[in-house]
C-alpha cells in the first residue's frame, strides 16, 4: 500500500511540476510574443516593364502583372502591417505594352500596386535623368502634360547631382508601421557609372554605396530609428537553401553599419535568401517571375528587428485567379498597341536565340552586327548583347516581336578608328569588374582568356583573311550607347561620329525582312 501511495505522490509531484513549469513556458512565450511588432515586407526587384509577359520557373508558369498583383495582394491581407518596396530596374528593356509607351504603364502598375518605397536601378538612367525624374515625380504644368509620376516614395543615397553635390533623391524614408519608425536607405551599383548614356555621367555621380549607406544609417540613428532596411540595387545570389552567398552585396554586408539588418538586392537577377554578417540578403529573379516576402519582429521597448526571416515566392498561376482590375489596365495598352504591333514581317525557320555560346557569340547578336554593318556601310561592326533582351521565335515575327528583342532607343553611328585602336578597344571586352564580349561582323578574333587584363587579343583578321594592320583606319558601325562608353569601353568616347544611322530596332527590321521575308501559307 505504501508503495501505491509513494507512486500516487510521486505523480502528483510531478504533474504539479509539470503544470508550474508549463504555465512558466507559456507565459514567457507569450510575453516574448507580444513584445515584438510583427511587420511584413514584399518586395519586387528587375521588373523590366515585363507587364504582358510570363516566363518558367521551377517548371511552373509563372510572372504577368495581372498575377503578380493577385500574390502581392492575398500576402498583405495576411498581415496588415505590410511595406511593398522595390529595388530598381522596375523600367528599361521593356517589351512594347511598357516602352512604346515611354515606359508610363509599368509606373501606372507600381501604383495600382500602391508601392510604398522604390530606388532606382541602373535601367532608370537609360533615357537619361530628365525623364527618369519626369517618371518618377511626374511632369509639371510647365510640360503640358499630364503623366502624374510614382506615388511611392523614392531613396538613393549615393545618386549625387554633380552641380550641387546633394542627392537626387532623399538618401533615406522613414515610415511608421504598427506603430514603429522603420527607416528605409536605397542605393544603386557604382557600375552604373559604366552603363548610363554620356549625357547622364554629366549630370550625376554614383559614389560608393557602403559609405552611402552608412552615413545614412548615422543619419537615421541620430533621429532614433533602430529598425534599418537597406533597398539595394546591387547584386546578390545565393543557393536555394541559403548557402554560398555571393556577389557585390554579400561582401559589403560586412563593412555595412549593424543596426542594418535587412538588404535587399537586385540587378543580375538571380535567388537570395540567406544571411551574412547578421543581415538578411534577399533577391527574387526578375521580371515579376517571383517576390521577396519579408517577416520581421520588432522590439517594442528597443524598436530593434529582433527576429527577420524571408521567403522567395513564385508568382506562379496555379493558386491564384488574375487581378480583374489589372487585366482591364493592360487591355487598355494593348488596344493602343493596335493590330499593326501583330503584323508579320517575316518567317523565321528556326529560333534565332539571344543565347551565348562559349566563344560569347550568338545567331541574333551576329544578325544585329551584319544589319549594323550593311546600313552604315561599315569595314566592322561592334555588338554589346546587353542591348538584346529576348530571343526572336520560330514561325512568323511580328513588329512587337523586335521591339521586344530591342527595346532601348540606341541608335547606330560610325566611326573611324586605327587597327592599334581596334586592339585596344577590343582588349576592354575584359576587366576585373565584368566581362562585356563583343560581337562583331567584318572581323575574326582570337584571343586567350588565361592572359592577364590588356593581353589576351592575340590576333584580330579582317573578313578577307589579312590581318589587321595596327596603322591602318578602319571605319566600325556601332550603337551610341557604345561608342559614348557604356559597358567600360571608355576607348571609345574618344572616337568621333562620322555619320549618324537609325535606331537599332529599325536596321534589324529592314535586314530581317530582307532576309527573312515572310511566308505566305496558301
Amino acid at each position: 500500500m505504501r508503495l501505491f501511495q509513494r507512486i500516487a505522490m510521486l505523480l502528483l509531484v510531478g504533474i504539479l511540476l509539470f503544470t508550474t513549469y508549463h504555465h512558466a513556458f507559456q507565459t514567457h512565450f507569450t510575453a516574448s510574443s507580444n513584445d515584438l511588432i510583427h511587420v511584413q515586407l514584399l518586395g519586387i526587384n528587375d521588373l523590366h516593364g515585363q507587364l504582358d509577359q510570363y516566363q518558367q520557373l521551377q517548371g511552373k508558369r509563372v510572372g504577368g502583372a495581372e498575377y503578380l498583383a493577385s500574390h502581392l495582394q492575398a500576402y498583405q491581407e495576411k498581415n496588415p502591417h505590410t511595406l511593398l518596396v522595390h529595388t530598381g530596374d522596375m523600367v528599361g528593356g521593356s517589351p512594347p505594352i511598357s516602352s512604346l509607351f515611354n515606359d508610363e504603364p509599368t509606373i501606372e502598375f507600381l501604383n495600382l500596386l500602391n508601392v510604398d518605397i522604390g530606388t532606382p536601378g541602373n535601367h532608370e538612367f537609360d533615357r537619361g535623368v530628365a525623364e527618369m525624374k519626369r517618371l518618377i515625380h511626374g511632369e509639371s504644368p510647365q510640360e503640358k502634360g499630364n503623366f502624374k509620376g510614382a506615388t511611392a516614395q523614392y531613396t538613393s543615397a549615393n545618386i549625387l547631382d554633380k552641380k550641387t553635390g546633394e542627392t537626387v533623391f532623399r538618401p533615406h524614408v522613414i515610415k511608421k508601421i504598427n506603430g514603429v519608425n522603420m527607416g528605409f536607405i536605397g542605393v544603386v551599383t557604382t557600375d552604373t557609372n559604366d552603363f548610363v548614356l554620356a549625357n547622364s555621367r554629366e549630370e550625376v555621380m554614383i559614389t560608393d554605396e557602403v559609405n552611402a549607406i552608412n552615413k545614412s544609417v548615422k543619419q537615421l540613428k541620430e533621429q532614433g530609428i533602430r529598425s534599418i532596411v537597406v533597398l539595394a540595387h546591387v547584386s546578390v545570389q545565393s543557393d536555394q537553401n541559403g548557402g554560398n552567398p555571393k556577389e557585390d552585396l554579400a561582401e559589403m554586408a560586412y563593412k555595412v553599419d549593424d543596426e542594418v539588418d535587412v538588404m535587399l538586392g537586385a540587378h543580375n537577377h538571380q535567388y537570395a535568401n540567406t544571411v551574412v554578417d547578421d543581415k538578411l540578403l534577399v533577391q527574387a529573379y526578375s521580371y515579376g517571375k517571383a517576390f521577396s516576402q519579408v517577416e520581421l519582429g520588432i522590439d517594442k521597448r528597443t524598436e530593434e528587428i529582433a527576429y527577420k526571416q524571408a521567403e522567395i515566392v513564385p508568382v506562379e498561376h496555379e493558386s491564384v485567379k488574375p487581378d480583374p482590375k489589372v487585366m482591364t489596365f493592360l487591355q487598355t495598352y494593348k488596344d493602343q498597341l493596335g493590330t499593326d504591333a501583330g503584323k508579320s514581317i517575316g518567317t523565321l525557320p528556326y529560333q534565332l536565340t539571344r543565347k551565348k555560346n562559349e566563344r560569347a557569340e550568338s545567331p541574333l547578336a551576329q544578325l544585329v552586327a551584319e544589319a549594323s554593318r550593311k546600313e552604315m556601310q561599315a569595314d566592322i561592326a561592334l555588338v554589346h548583347h546587353g542591348g538584346i533582351r529576348a530571343s526572336l521565335p520560330k514561325g512568323d515575327v511580328t513588329k512587337k516581336d523586335l521591339y521586344t528583342a530591342f527595346p532601348f532607343e540606341h541608335h547606330l553611328v560610325k566611326i573611324e578608328v586605327t587597327g592599334g585602336d581596334l586592339y585596344e578597344i577590343l582588349e576592354q571586352q575584359w576587366s576585373e569588374k565584368y566581362d562585356a564580349a563583343l560581337q562583331t561582323a567584318g572581323i575574326t578574333v582570337e584571343w586567350n582568356d588565361l592572359a592577364p587584363f590588356g593581353e589576351r587579343i592575340e590576333e584580330i583578321k579582317a573578313e578577307s583573311g589579312e590581318p589587321i594592320e595596327l596603322t591602318q583606319t578602319y571605319t566600325i558601325a556601332l550603337s551610341n550607347y557604345l561608342q559614348e562608353g557604356g559597358d567600360g569601353f571608355s576607348k571609345l568616347t574618344s572616337t568621333k561620329v562620322l555619320q549618324k544611322g537609325p535606331l537599332i530596332v529599325d536596321a534589324v527590321a529592314m535586314h530581317f525582312e530582307d532576309s527573312y521575308p515572310l511566308v505566305v501559307q496558301k
